[in-house]
């Protein structure tokens, strides 16, 4: 049976996309984070490649580009970049010379201890529901992650 025009685009809203809330929210993260990174000369990207190893030293590139979801490709440039602004020390790990270590300098550590990001959390609106959602998006992530690779 034919669905009438009037009935047949309601479930093709765009309001009504998952995804598009989720892509719709990190495009608004970005514009909120953008005059936070200008000031001390960062892109989203390498703000968040200096927050990932400000977890843990001495790790490997490719450990750091699975943490963050890119490339290899892409991920190269971002840390050339931050060593280059002397925030990152990249070298070869001498027991597997295939493999390059990253470590923060003391710049990089001291610029990630401003906590460039701690105001957003105010700034997002939800209050006590923040770890909630914050935990749901991460869920939904792996979830979709795990569907993706059954594919493969």
């Amino acid at each position: 049976m034919a669905r009438s025009p009037k009935t047949a685009g309601k479930g093709r809203k765009l309001s009504n996309f998952l995804c598009f809330a989720v892509y719709s929210a990190n495009l608004a993260f970005g514009r909120a984070y953008k005059p936070l990174l200008d000031k001390v000369g960062l892109t989203y990207t390498q703000y968040i490649a200096l927050v990932a190893l400000s977890d843990e030293d001495e790790q490997t590139v490719s450990a750091l580009g699975e943490k963050l979801f890119l490339e290899s490709n892409t991920l190269t440039p971002i840390l050339k970049k931050l060593e280059q602004m002397g925030l990152i020390k990249r070298h070869r790990d001498p027991a597997d010379e295939r493999q390059v270590r990253l470590s923060l300098t003391p710049a990089g550590r001291k610029l990630i201890e401003q906590d460039l990001g701690g105001s957003l959390i105010e700034a997002t609106g939800l209050g006590d529901d923040f770890p909630v959602v914050q935990k749901t998006v991460s869920e939904l992530r792996d979830n979709l992650l795990r569907a993706t690779k059954a594919d493969d």
